[in-house]
């Protein structure tokens, strides 16, 4: 299914929840040095650029993968005319290997609707594995399709990141060449916004663009450089949100703040007007744990999670009670039937009749509808984290029965998430 507006078909919903892959990239020294040229590496860091002794910038990851942006769009259909990057999370498993193969798995999760005239946001989650199956890093990416927008959807979440009102602890100013696309694009992203002078016009830019993703290679070397020099497998975590376009040739400065131990916060600005072109920028780091310690603490991690959610589902429809809103129930009469699987799933009943509810464990006769859904994604749909309408468009979430009737559930149970 597609969502049309105005005549023109737009986002295809029937691509989320479904898989993109496996996509396999064979890359070798040579493209991990041309990426670091890319990002302004030179003489000055020169791990990065000679083959001896060859390091990886680890934002070499969302490069080495970049034929995932094309499938996203083939997936999902946004107008490539208005297409830029919004956001993109890196978290690194294992160090990435100065050459070999990689494999990608990803799914688009959710779409966001900003508005008619505003765009939407396309996002998508991944996984990539060396040849051996070592998980080695996984992403989020988000799209911003700026002429996608206005199909009734939810919009995003706002996201805040705290920076110090403070000095940063470290700045550092670099340039960019004038022709910096032109190298960078070699790396994989070829779109004509970044080269095609009549295409950027054409899609409201005086001339074509750095690469967001350029501007993001910059801003890993100066925390590379401020926060573990000489370390780049250190990184552990990288996120971020594209603010602005800037033009190729631009100077730009990375404002470092660190909060705690293997952690700070970060953005980059364009020296010349100081606003952020990348903004709410958060970085991690540290060492990566031996893999049999990494093995028995993931374990323990499962092992508190799994004691955690034990309490989750039943907890949520004890809260159910305590929530109910009576007014929206005035002269309603239905049963809802939850089904819900895993290890801490079960079967509960909800009556609700002339503004009174009842809710119990186990089945009913005769239920209005029938909700069925995994324990982790109800617990997720309930504390705001899984938009229902997503999780039915996805299949995660199946309603047998009246589906009106499934819609009356948040009016009746206003759950603060």
């Amino acid at each position: 299914m597609r969502i049309k507006k105005g005549g023109v078909m737009a986002l295809n919903m029937d691509a989320i929840g479904k898989t993109i892959g496996p996509l396999t990239r064979d890359y070798t020294w040579k493209d991990v040095v041309l990426y670091a040229l890319g990002v302004g590496a030179g003489f000055a860091d020169l791990e990065y650029c000679y083959e001896k002794d060859l390091k990886v910038i680890p934002s070499f990851a969302i490069a080495a993968i970049f034929d995932l942006v094309f499938q996203i769009g083939a997936a999902s259909k946004f107008n490539p005319a208005g297409i830029l990057h919004g956001e993109q999370e890196l978290i690194f498993y294992n160090p990435i290997p100065t050459q070999g193969t990689l494999t990608t798995e990803a799914k688009i999760t959710r779409y966001y609707d900003k508005g008619r005239g505003k765009g939407a946001l396309v996002v998508t989650e991944s996984e990539t594995f060396d040849s051996s199956g070592k998980k080695l890093f996984a992403g989020v990416i988000t799209m911003f399709a700026r002429l996608d927008g206005g199909f009734g959807g939810e919009n995003a979440p706002q996201k805040t990141v705290s920076f110090p009102d403070q000095d940063p602890d470290f700045v550092v100013d670099t340039s960019t060449s004038a022709d910096q696309p032109l190298l960078y694009r070699l790396s994989g992203d070829t779109f004509d916004l970044h080269v095609n002078s009549e295409f950027a016009q054409l899609a409201g830019f005086e001339k074509p663009i750095m690469h967001g993703l350029c501007t993001h290679g910059y801003a890993c070397r100066a925390l590379i450089h401020s926060l573990i020099p000489g370390h780049p497998e250190k990184a552990r975590r990288m996120d971020c949100r594209f603010a602005k376009p800037l033009y190729p040739g631009t100077p730009i400065q990375t404002f470092i703040w660190k909060t705690a131990e293997g952690q700070a916060v970060w953005r980059t600005v364009n020296t010349e007007t100081g606003e952020a072109v990348i903004d709410k920028g958060v970085f991690e780091y540290g060492d990566i744990l031996p893999m049999e310690e990494n093995r028995e603490i993931s374990k323990d991690v499962e092992q508190e999670a799994a004691a955690r959610k034990a309490s989750y589902v039943s907890g949520i429809f004890e809260a159910l009670a305590d929530v109910f809103n009576p007014e929206a129930a005035k002269g309603l009469d239905m049963e809802f039937q939850y089904d819900i699987s895993g290890s801490d799933g079960g079967k509960w009943s909800i009556a609700v009749k002339d503004g009174v509810c009842q809710i119990v464990k186990g089945m009913t006769d005769h239920p209005d509808c029938t909700l069925k859904i995994a324990d982790t994604d109800f617990v997720d749909m309930m504390q705001g984290r899984l938009d229902p309408i997503q999780a039915f468009i996805s299949g995660k979430l199946i309603i047998e029965g009246d589906i009106t009737k499934a819609q009356l559930i948040e009016k009746l149970f206003p759950l603060k998430k």
